[in-house]
């Protein structure tokens, strides 16, 4: 194969007109050459960070959209099927990523269950980390996310990150607003990244201190505008990301549209390929070419290095993606789960009022962290209450692997003025989550859910929506445009009934996730995650 065009050499700083020669996969040469293709060839994009069960697609499926995007390669967690079904789980990812050319780079769950303040589907421990670990296809110990684990000296979690060590394979980090000394202890236990600074300050902090940064722009998380205006100094150092990308997002682009908003910034585009193409094939030693001779021939043709829009992916020198058509093929593949609980009734969601105050969840958009509040109560028959004119809603994380009493609390800025929206994609134990105007309305959705053993789904006054996640409970067994279509409808309609937030459900879904300050819902009860314990609902 001979491919033409302005060849992007991110290594020498220089673009110049040329052609590449590939056989058998690999580059064999790379000629300086006149010709008038006016197109641009450069290395392939890695995300460096993400949850591929966050896109409801099972890896064959999200790589057959990744591709579209010049997508080659992912940094990939699979952290999410693990708390559901364990090493099961991890090694169903990664034999359906090889069903397919794609570059997945699975890492090995590090928080299995995330915290023990909540009710997981399986454990990885040390010994399993150990097994997984010594796995070709396993290229690094992901994200760290029991940080308390690291500071106090935790013998599983310094024997996790040993066996990381042993196996010379990076440890990804997860420690949102930590600082000082306790940041420095973190990095000191050998954890190398993170993609959860949520300020300037913070990223520049644990940039100092040798931390490789990951800029993470997700349906959800958005962190791009905060750190982005550090890429100019540290771009050596840093990475992008999406860590969670929902089906409709993935539709509309991927890295590339990082890229074009950095270079719209004014960055260097050669600094900008360095983050988003090298860094992280360095980092975590991934087999993917970088445009060299004698790689792997993984390279991207570019319309321009303005828009970064993507007319061909190639892949071992097979081309995966032109325009808009993408030439992976679906695969088979069997369906596993983990869904043992049974239907629940509307007084399971009642909550007796005994005093006038309660601790309420502030939602951010666009951010996973969230604030507590503490406001008043709105009561109906001696039962605490929806408030939709405060917009302080009730809302439920309800066991989804035995059949236990549903915990419940209250979150404001979701906006629904009728019905209840619910999710079995509710990290990291992934329960079902559920917020509404009545508990009736909850009770409904959470129902669906049950009935479909797992999905998203949306519950109005006239219409009842729901997108089925047989996987897991977690992902879906149709393709990603059909996913995308169904999810995009889901997503309008608790727009339609009220919600303000950009990713209504990717919002939702993290509602849950307890190692994320400062006030969350388990499935065993309300949880500071600024001081680590479970805290009152009343006060």
């Amino acid at each position: 194969m001979i491919k033409q065009g302005n060849i992007v050499d991110i290594f020498n700083k220089r673009i110049y007109k040329g052609e590449i020669h590939a056989e058998a996969g690999k580059i064999v040469n790379i000629l300086e050459k006149d010709h008038d293709n006016e197109t641009y060839i450069i290395p392939g994009f890695v995300d460096a960070h993400i949850h591929i069960e966050s896109s409801m697609l099972v890896p064959s499926e999200f790589a057959r959209l990744a591709v579209l995007h010049g997508t080659v390669a992912t940094v990939s967690d699979p952290h999410e099927i693990a708390n559901v079904l364990g090493k099961a789980g991890v090694e169903f990812m990664i034999e359906n990523g090889k069903k397919v050319p794609f570059k997945f780079n699975f890492g090995a769950p590090s928080c299995v269950p995330a915290t023990s303040f909540e009710s997981a589907g399986a454990v990885i421990d040390s010994d399993d980390i150990k097994e997984l670990l010594a796995k070709p296809e396993i290229k690094y110990l992901a994200e760290m996310m029991n940080y308390p684990g690291v500071l106090f000296d935790d013998a599983e979690v310094l024997k996790k990150i040993a066996w990381a060590k042993h196996f010379d394979k990076p440890v990804d980090g997860h420690a949102p607003g930590l600082r000082g000394d306790d940041v420095s202890k973190y990095i000191a236990a050998g954890i190398s990244t993170d993609h959860e600074c949520f300020t300037y300050d913070e990223a520049l902090e644990k940039l100092q201190k040798g931390m490789k940064v990951i800029i993470r722009e997700g349906s959800a998380a958005k962190n791009f505008e905060a750190l982005i205006p550090l890429l100019d100094e540290h771009y050596a150092e840093m990475m992008f990301c999406s860590d969670d990308k929902h089906p409709d997002d993935l539709l509309l682009g991927h890295i590339n549209q990082l890229c074009a908003r950095a270079v719209a910034k004014g960055n260097d585009i050669f600094k900008v390929l360095q983050v988003a193409c090298v860094n992280p094939v360095e980092h975590y030693k991934l087999d993917v070419g970088q445009l060299q001779k004698g790689d792997a021939a993984d390279f991207v043709v570019l319309e321009d290095l303005t828009n970064f829009k993507v007319l061909e992916t190639y892949i071992n020198g097979i081309r995966v993606a032109s325009g808009e058509t993408s030439h992976i093929d679906s695969v088979p593949f069997e369906i596993l789960n983990n869904f043992n609980t049974s239907a629940k009734n509307v007084v399971d969601f009642q909550v007796k009022a005994t005093k006038s105050k309660i601790r309420v969840i502030e939602a951010l958009d666009g951010e996973l962290v969230t604030n507590e509040l503490i406001l008043d109560n709105l009561v109906e028959d001696g039962n605490l209450v929806s408030n939709t004119a405060e917009d302080i809603l009730k809302m439920t994380v309800v066991n989804r692997y035995q059949d236990e009493v549903p915990a419940m609390a209250f979150i404001k800025n979701f906006g629904l003025k009728e019905g209840a929206i619910a999710s079995s994609v509710g990290h990291d134990s992934h329960n079902i989550i559920a917020v509404g105007v009545s508990d009736e309305a909850i009770c409904k959705a959470v129902n669906l859910l049950i009935e479909n053993k797992g999905g998203i789904c949306a519950v109005s006054e006239k219409d009842e929506k729901v997108v089925s996640l047989p996987v897991a409970g977690i992902m879906s067994d149709k393709t990603g445009w059909e996913i995308g279509e169904e999810y995009a409808e889901l997503d309008k309609l608790a727009k339609e009934m009220g919600s303000t937030l950009r990713a209504p459900y990717m919002s939702l879904s993290f509602m849950a996730l307890l190692v994320i300050p400062s006030l969350k819902l388990s499935d065993k009860g309300l949880f500071n995650g600024t001081t680590f314990e479970f805290t009152s609902l009343e006060v």
